[in-house]
């Protein structure tokens, strides 16, 4: 295990030839600006690397101690200088050849942050607008995939009504101690690998909506609590009304009121079973 032993070609059931023995990641980096419109951080590859002269993500090789988020971020910095410690992890998407594969990580920027190449990999690093990535030269493996990972793009929120899923739950005496059992189920949000349709691994932005007895429950990392001064209903309606108009926001409840008052308002939901059968999976 050490630097860098994951350079060299490898070649995937396709019968294609892939740099990378361990597999290969790179950082799809997006910021969006204060009207909405997303812009994508594109590197142009040096004309003497494969496939030089395209358009696509930093990224590289992956070694064999690393994760997808480990190499891409260390891929960005070493090609592009990027601040690691700025950008905020969403998601990776996993393009499988069949024994080698390509790990996207998605990730948002707070800025539109100084950039430049970094090595010789790289002949331009560029923040483009979401609508001109297509009229650039891509790499046929990112062109193979923008398709489906664009729509991903959008920033995402998960709205738990914890009152709601902590009686779908029903574990015994959870009406006893309303906050303890408010705690255990963050806890264990907290520590959870959620799944998407789309991403192998998902990280939104979760917001959790305590109240009543359990109004009290403490902070936990990762997951902003929101106590509710009155209708647990109503703070989860005005959690769904701030959210800015690009963002994605799923609330789980299976309160068929809330349901209707929050899909007004542009959001999805999915009941307390889908939330439930990831925490006992």
């Amino acid at each position: 295990m050490a630097a860098k032993d994951g350079d060299g070609w490898a070649e995937c059931a396709r019968g294609h030839r892939h740099w990378g023995i361990h597999g290969a990641s790179g950082l799809l980096v997006v910021h969006h600006d204060e009207s909405g419109v997303p812009y994508v951080l594109m590197q142009k590859r040096a004309e003497w690397s494969h496939h030089g002269g395209t358009w696509g993500l930093p990224g590289g090789a992956r070694d064999s101690h690393e994760d997808a988020v480990t190499s891409a971020l260390r891929e960005a910095h070493e090609e592009a200088a990027l601040p690691g410690d700025e950008l905020r992890v969403r998601g990776v998407y996993v393009d499988d050849h069949g024994g080698w594969a390509f790990e996207t990580v998605i990730a948002d920027a707070p800025a539109l942050l100084a950039v430049a190449p970094a090595n010789g990999e790289s002949d331009e690093m560029r923040w483009l607008p979401l609508p001109e990535v297509t009229g650039m030269l891509l790499h046929p493996g990112f062109a193979e995939t923008w398709g489906t990972i664009e729509p991903q793009l959008s920033p995402e929120t998960l709205v738990l009504d914890v009152a709601n899923i902590v009686g779908a739950r029903a574990e015994h005496g959870w009406w006893r101690d309303r906050e303890a059992a408010a705690a255990r189920l963050l806890r264990e949000v907290a520590g959870l690998r959620l799944t998407h349709a789309v991403l192998a691994q998902w990280y939104p932005r979760i917001v959790a909506v305590v109240e009543g007895a359990a109004r009290q429950v403490p902070d936990v990392e990762g997951i902003q609590v929101v106590a509710a001064t009155g209708s647990g209903d109503d703070a989860i309606t005005e959690v769904v009304r701030r959210a800015r108009p690009w963002e994605r926001v799923l609330v789980v409840t299976a309160d068929r009121g809330l349901k209707q008052r929050v899909t007004e308002l542009g959001a999805t939901t999915a009941g307390p079973r889908w939330l439930l059968s990831q925490l006992d999976g």
